[in-house]
Formats: structure tokens, sequence, C-alpha cells
């Protein structure tokens, strides 16, 4: 008796925690919809039309013209359009894909890009599939500093309990990872790559000199390591306030400062982020950054063949 008073005790109580939670999907999360770019590379490397995925009202645009946020969609990624001395040319490393059972994801591949014009010009780049909200400032205009492109995050004042969505790994079984920048020689970086999610809620405030200092009010961050199959509404807690003593802390995911990102200042410009200190835990937030990405270690480092496939964004209150 006493058994079965406790087992259904445990099973109220697991049904009222879910009965309150309130699930709110990130506009496009479903990966459903997408722009479809046609963009025509220069004859000098070969005149080819590539296609480039963003995530947007079903749509699609041809010609050369740099890409914003369509139809209020918060997500930005990796694909670009570049123009280099002149020279147009595209990398891809995002793609939508149909799930075996309906609908469509996203697959994020890290991959090797090149182009060569004999006497002119030759780019070898590792480039990884990344995901994030924001937005891209088009054209690229050199692999120096290329992630000053990126406007990294979206205004928001929620404070979310969790980060829920589906996924998928595959990685290339590769021990070390390398460092291809487009000039310099293919360098060997230490350490099995591995595929991350990162989700971070800051309070930012602007000062005269339009820096934009942040302190850290929500960490969630995971990376995978090995190859998986579909795991569906696969939930991370927020953890909110200093986490630094917390068991789950893990200082190359959650640092303050961790990914380097930037965003543009009210004037306009493309500034680093400075994450200062951990704000206190029941502090509001002002932006939330989400991002997913196929290789660990920054712009260019990566190992070929790693690919994260992602579905149903949500965040849970």
């Amino acid at each position: 008796m006493k058994f079965l008073i406790s087992f259904s005790l445990a099973v109220l109580s697991f049904v009222a925690l879910h009965a309150q939670e309130k699930v709110v999907p990130i506009k496009y999360g479903d990966m459903e919809q997408w722009v479809t770019r046609r963009i025509h590379e220069s004859g000098i490397i070969g005149g080819n039309t590539k296609l480039l995925y963003e995530l947007g009202p079903t749509q699609e645009i041809d010609g050369n013209v740099a890409y914003v946020n369509q139809g209020g969609s918060p997500w930005a990624n990796s694909n670009v359009m570049a123009k280099v001395m002149g020279i147009v040319k595209t990398n891809t490393s995002v793609y939508p894909e149909k799930r075996e059972e309906g609908g469509y994801c996203v697959r994020l591949e890290t991959h090797i890009e090149k182009v060569k014009v004999l006497g002119l010009i030759n780019i070898t780049v590792l480039a990884s599939g990344s995901m994030f909200l924001g937005d891209m400032k088009e054209p690229i205009t050199g692999t120096k500093d290329g992630e000053k492109a990126l406007n990294m995050g979206v205004p928001f004042t929620s404070r979310p309990k969790a980060v829920r969505y589906d996924y998928k790994v595959e990685m290339s079984g590769e021990p070390d990872r390398i460092r291809q920048t487009g000039f310099s020689r293919k360098e060997t970086v230490p350490g099995q790559d591995c595929a991350i999610m990162t989700c971070l809620l800051q309070k930012r405030t602007e000062d005269k000199d339009g820096n934009i200092i942040a302190k850290r009010i929500g960490t969630a961050a995971v990376k995978y390591s090995r190859s998986e199959g579909w795991k569906n509404g696969v939930t991370y807690e927020i953890m909110y306030g200093d986490i630094t003593g917390d068991s789950r802390y893990v200082p190359d995911l959650m640092k303050l400062g961790v990914g380097h990102y930037y965003a543009r200042n009210k004037k306009g410009e493309s500034v680093l982020i400075q994450e200062t200190g951990w704000a206190d835990a029941g502090e509001q937030p002002t932006h939330l950054i989400l991002q997913f990405t196929s290789s660990l270690g920054g712009a260019f480092v990566g190992s070929p063949g790693n690919k994260l496939w992602v579905d149903n964004v949500s965040l849970v209150y």
C-alpha cells in the first residue's frame, strides 16, 4: 500500500510539473520554411549558380543581392556571399533536409571551400556550418575578421527555464582538428572536434564610445562528441547567475566571453561583446544568444565531415 501511495504521488507530481510547462517555439525554428537564394559566381572561377539557404518565409531570390533577414526571421547562418578582389564566391554549409517522419530539419556541415584563379587568388578555407539568432552583413570581403560580419543575438527580456530541440550528430572520426584560414598553411589543432549548442542570456549596455558591455544572466551549453541518431525533445536547463561553483559548469563552453561574439552598436559599428561579469540570478536580460554549430574551436577550425542536424527549436517556461 505504501508503495502504491508513493508511486501515485510521484506520477501526480510528474504530471503536475509538466502541466505547468509552457513551450514557446522560436519563430521559424520548426525548419519548415526556407528562402532559397540563387547566387551567380564570377565567370573567372567558373560562373556557376550556387544555392544559399536561409530560414524565413518560403521564396526564391535570384541575383547577387546582399541578404537581410526576411519575414521577421530571427535566424542567420554561415551561408554567405563573398566578394573578394571583385570576385563573387559563395559558401554553403547549412542545408534544409527532409526527415524520414515528415517535414524538414536543418543540416550543419563542416567542409573545405576552395577558390583558385591562376596568378590572382588562391584560397582554401575550412568552413563549419553555423546557425544563430541574429543577422549577417553581406558581402563578406575577406577571411580576416570575418566574424565581425555577424550581429550575434536578438533583443530578449524573458527568463525561460530551458531550451529544447531535436538533434542528430555525425562525427568525422578524426582524432584532431585542422585550421585553414585561406592564405596560411593547414595546421593541426590538437583535440577531437565536437558539435555544440550555446544559449546565453545577457544584460547589455553601451558606453559613450560605442563599446557593448554585457553581464551574463543565464547559461546553457552542450557539446556532442560522438555520432548519435535522432533524439527528440531534448531539454537543457538554463542556469542563472554565477554558475562557476556549479558541478555542471564547463569552462570551455560557459566561461565569460566564450565565442568571442560580435554585435553592432547604435552607430552600426561591429564591436566585440565584452562580457565583464556574472549578473545576479534574478536580473532581467536584454538579449538572447542561441547558436548551433558543427565544429568547435572558432572560425576556420574543425574536422571536415562533421554534421549536426537540428529541428523544432523552442524555449521552455
